[in-house]
């Protein structure tokens, strides 16, 4: 084996020893602290705008998965390349060891709500990576290009370290993941509701379109938390400050005795691009914001309410928004179950009619009642708007993209929303024909989505088939083909099948 291939998984070998490790100390020092965490949020924090809308558009939900698997690859190649520098000029590898933990302290010391301990992990993990490497470089009793009893060894020393790394990363991931946050909602039993939640009606749901009620497991997931964070509701309070008469402190204790609502609402990601799935229909369960805000008693010329989560994330939400009747809610309830940690237990905001991006803070610990003039929150520097009310769009579900029929009637079905205005009509064509009419299927309210359905009489060849919705305002969805940023995507969704 050639000294620079063996020198560089000496120096993988040793950046695996000292992730792994720096995982399981993330247990006691902070999930946020563990390096790859820790430096994956502050890129997601300052990557450019551009880079991370073709993350989400290009991933979806697995953005984060191919942020931290990305950043893995690119140390893994770092570390190669530190390991064949050792061989040749160990000062200077060492160096470029203790340039990967000042990185990864750096990092976590600098996340929201967190302290010096923070950096335990990386500047432990650097520690041990130089220990690893010096003693994989020091097995050289004989050449390796020769001896294959010294090849064996130093493979088999590298394999023991990869598989310690590989065990104690997962394991210190886990541990992570079983936090108190995890732990208190398998206790927890929800309060009941002060009136029963609004009854699906016989139909909301039409053959081919997805699930009118959108399953836990299956709904989307986009925010900017690469380990969701573990409130432990015990510890959890939310401020309401700010521009109010009457600031507020409420613990969790506190929220679960106020008066509590269900209502289905269908959230919307301000990233879905025409046709995507970061949409969902859930049922809800929290007592209203509008009443809290209430006994704050907002100050006049207070526009904008500032949410702001434990990990330091901010959306910024019109007042009157939470104020003019709709079910704005801190839920503490999905679908009939406390709140999954990763949609933000124990307690996250919706509110029908906005974009998740200016509305939907998960793990929610702050309220701040402030002006649009003076505060930014954290998707309008980066060229967001800084109010989203959710676009009227619409979506077939079936038939596919490029799917094949049989010629003759074919179902054609989907979903269509225009959160807290309603769904008047929908409207199929095929290829440049004339519009025809869908059939709608009753929905629970105009804050959800409403499914639809259309026959068509499928001849053969190849067609296109468009959909567009109109809402009870009036506004028939545009054509106009525009990307998501910076207020949401436009156009007419369109799928090709083939008729044989």
């Amino acid at each position: 084996m050639r000294t620079s291939i063996r020198a560089g998984l000496a120096g993988v070998a040793a950046a695996a020893a000292a992730l792994g490790v720096a995982e399981l100390l993330a247990v006691f020092a902070g999930a946020r602290s563990a390096p790859l965490v820790a430096v994956g949020g502050v890129v997601v924090d300052h990557v450019p705008p551009g880079v991370k809308d073709f993350a989400i558009a290009t991933f979806g939900t697995h953005d984060k998965t191919a942020l931290l698997t990305g950043t893995a690859v690119l140390l893994g190649l770092y570390a190669y390349g530190v390991g064949v520098l050792a061989a040749r000029r160990r000062p200077f590898a060492l160096a470029g060891i203790a340039l990967f933990g000042v990185v990864g302290i750096a990092a976590a010391v600098t996340r929201p709500g967190a302290g010096v301990a923070a950096g335990i992990p990386s500047a432990v993990g650097a520690a041990l990576a130089v220990w690893v490497l010096r003693h994989l470089l020091g097995l050289e009793g004989a050449s390796h290009e020769t001896d294959p009893e010294a090849r064996r060894r130093f493979l088999k020393q590298v394999g023991i370290v990869a598989a310690v790394a590989v065990g104690g990363g997962t394991a210190g991931r886990w541990l992570t993941s079983r936090g108190a946050a995890t732990e208190a909602r398998k206790e927890l039993t929800l309060p009941a509701a002060s009136e029963p939640p609004p009854v699906v009606p016989a139909g909301a749901q039409v053959p081919g379109a997805v699930p009118y009620v959108t399953p836990n497991a299956d709904f989307y997931r986009i925010d900017t938390a690469l380990i969701s964070p573990q409130v432990d509701p015990a510890n959890w309070t939310l401020k309401i400050h700010g521009m109010v008469r009457n600031p507020i402190e409420i613990t969790w204790a506190e929220l679960l005795q106020r008066p509590m609502v269900e209502r289905y609402v269908t959230l919307a990601c301000v990233s879905n691009e025409v046709g995507g799935d970061l949409i969902g229909n859930a049922l809800w369960l929290g007592t209203p914001i509008k009443a809290l805000l209430d006994e704050a008693d907002p100050l006049p010329g207070a526009d904008q309410v500032v949410q702001r989560s434990t990990d330091g994330w901010t959306c910024g939400t019109p007042t009157a928004a939470l104020r003019d009747g709709r079910d704005a809610l801190l839920a503490i309830g999905m679908n009939g179950e406390p709140l999954p940690v990763e949609h933000g237990f124990p307690v996250r905001m919706i509110v029908p009619g906005l974009y998740g991006y200016v509305s939907a803070c998960k793990w929610i610990t702050e309220i701040e009642l402030t002006r649009f003039s003076d505060f930014d929150a954290y998707w309008v520097p980066r060229g967001w708007s800084a109010q989203g009310p959710i676009k009227t769009e619409s979506r077939i579900d079936t038939p596919r993209d490029h799917a094949s029929r049989k010629p003759g009637p074919v179902a054609v079905a989907g979903v269509a929303w225009a959160q807290h205005r309603g769904i008047a009509k929908v409207e199929v064509q095929v290829d440049d024909g004339a519009w025809e009419t869908a059939s709608l299927a009753p929905a629970v309210s105009d804050d959800t989505w409403r499914q639809w359905k259309h026959t068509w009489t499928a001849s053969s060849g190849e067609h296109v088939l468009r959909v567009r919705a109109t809402d009870l305002d009036g506004y028939t969805q545009t054509s106009d083909l525009a990307d998501p940023a910076p207020d949401g995507a436009t156009g007419w969704h369109q799928v090709t099948v083939s008729v044989s």
